[in-house]
């Protein structure tokens, strides 16, 4: 029986150390398998895929809420440090097939049974490897920015606070011209207590939002001027929404509406009576202006004194800046709105002081930033009325639009501009509760109301010291709101 040496088996074919290397790039454990190493392969490629598993399992348990959990600080430092290890883990399985490939290849070359053949590295194979590791870190070096992208934009948008807190609120004057909003002069002293010394009020603590009851949010536009010390809150929108039967109403004040009512434990009754006299758009400042008589500040003053306009519990605020809104639609390409009817004004106010003449003709039309801002804005020539619905329009056109796809190679300025543009004081903990609520929104079920003149208020053109103001008729509002 004739024995057969090494050199009379077949030859099994050469397997590519480089791709070895780049197929455990693309997935742990294929380089191995490629090369043979086939417990090797398995070792590696086990973890991934259990984790693979794992996360799959999630997103499809929690579909919508997976969002909401992904941008908690927590979760965003735990991805940055599972992005070292996973990074750690994938250079160590493409090293190790590339060695293997390497090992093997060096065996079947061997002349002799006493081990593999010493060779000489590929010089292409070594710079192919090393190009896959540059690639590889890099990779995970943009994973971190946008992580920290992200964690730089949370703490940003949801510190909480007040934003109009560093804005020095400059004097109001005596007069106000008519469609102006500055606050009435403060001639009253502040409310003292009993002994006569200034009180110092708390804030009202207002309880976290359970997951259950109705939820209402305050989306305010303000028209902030920091440099002029103006902050003036030209949009109030309250957001209401049963997380039972998933249907929504917006209720919008115009900005010139006047004498709503105080609650009833405020400590400003003591100075301007049941209701705030100055324009609704105006309260913020006036709230920066006298802190002992307004100790939530601007938008907590804002959430109770709507709050009780409207008979509801308004849990939180979402402020965004004209500025920043113009920058934020800018940010996401633009936006497009179904314009329902013509928008004229020959007296809009440019940023420089001046006037020009706007014309939007109706139809389907795609906005800049700069566009969408005098679209909602605009109120020469209309009514307010249809000024608070351009305003919803806008909203609900950004929300139907809003395309996660589209949105990722936009996050660096998106980013940006959030951060200047949105503040709010919604815990973060509270959003993958309120991402499934939104999902869960049936748009369909929308209700909307902008509480103008003639039905909701009283147009007041002359003859009152404030100039052009709305009085709005309380009980209809509430009667509206309740039902």
């Amino acid at each position: 029986m004739a024995i057969l040496s090494r050199s009379d088996d077949p030859r099994p074919t050469a397997r590519s150390s480089f791709a070895a290397a780049f197929l455990s790039f693309l997935f742990p454990g294929l380089g191995q398998a490629y090369a043979g190493a086939w417990e090797r392969a398995i070792g590696f490629a086990a973890l991934p895929v259990l984790a693979l598993a794992l996360i799959a399992g999630i997103v499809l348990r929690y579909r919508v809420e997976v969002l909401g959990y992904i941008i908690q600080p927590v979760f965003l430092i735990g991805i940055l440090l599972g992005s070292v290890f996973v990074l750690l883990y994938r250079a160590v399985a493409v090293i190790d097939a590339y060695r293997v490939a390497d090992y093997v290849n060096a065996w079947h070359e061997a002349s002799s049974s006493y081990g593999p053949a010493r060779r000489r590295p590929n010089p292409l194979a070594l710079a192919g490897l090393v190009a896959i590791l540059v690639v590889m870190v890099a990779g995970h070096l943009v994973v971190g920015y946008y992580g920290m992208q992200a964690l730089d934009l949370v703490g940003s948008v949801f510190g909480g606070g007040d934003p109009a807190e560093g804005v020095v609120i400059a004097a109001p004057s005596q007069s106000v011209a008519p469609g102006a909003s500055a606050p009435p002069a403060s001639a009253t002293p502040a409310a003292t207590a009993a002994g006569g010394a200034a009180t110092t009020p708390t804030p009202t603590k207002v309880a976290a939002w359970n997951g259950t009851e109705r939820l209402n949010i305050l989306l305010v536009g303000a028209d902030q001027r920091p440099d002029e010390g103006y902050f003036n809150t030209d949009t109030l929108i309250v957001v209401s929404i049963d997380p039972k039967t998933k249907e929504v109403a917006m209720f919008s004040l115009p900005r010139d509406t006047v004498d709503v009512p105080l609650p009833a434990d405020s400590p400003a009754r003591a100075v301007y009576g049941d209701v705030y006299g100055g324009k609704i758009n105006s309260l913020c400042m006036a709230a920066q202006q006298r802190k002992d008589i307004f100790p939530s500040g601007c938008f907590g003053t804002i959430k109770e004194v709507l709050g009780t306009l409207y008979g509801l519990d308004i849990k939180y605020y979402v402020e965004v800046n004209f500025e920043g809104f113009k920058q934020v639609v800018d940010a996401l390409g633009g936006v497009t709105i179904n314009v329902q009817m013509p928008v004229v004004d020959d007296y809009y106010p440019t940023d420089k002081g001046k006037l020009q003449r706007v014309y939007i003709p109706s139809g389907i039309q795609h906005m800049t930033g700069e566009e969408a801002l005098i679209y909602a804005r605009s109120r020469h020539g209309s009514s307010d009325f249809d000024r608070g619905q351009r305003q919803q329009r806008v909203i609900l056109s950004m929300r139907q639009q809003a395309d996660v796809a589209e949105m990722i190679p936009r996050i660096p300025d998106l980013v940006k501009s959030l951060k200047k543009a949105v503040h709010t004081d919604i815990p973060v903990n509270l959003l993958p509760q309120l991402a499934q609520l939104a999902g869960d929104i049936d748009m369909t079920k929308l209700r909307s109301y902008v509480f103008a003149p003639s039905f909701w208020a009283t147009e007041v053109r002359s003859g009152d010291p404030r100039g052009y103001v709305i009085e709005p008729n309380v009980d209809r509002i509430r009667y509206a709101v309740r039902a």
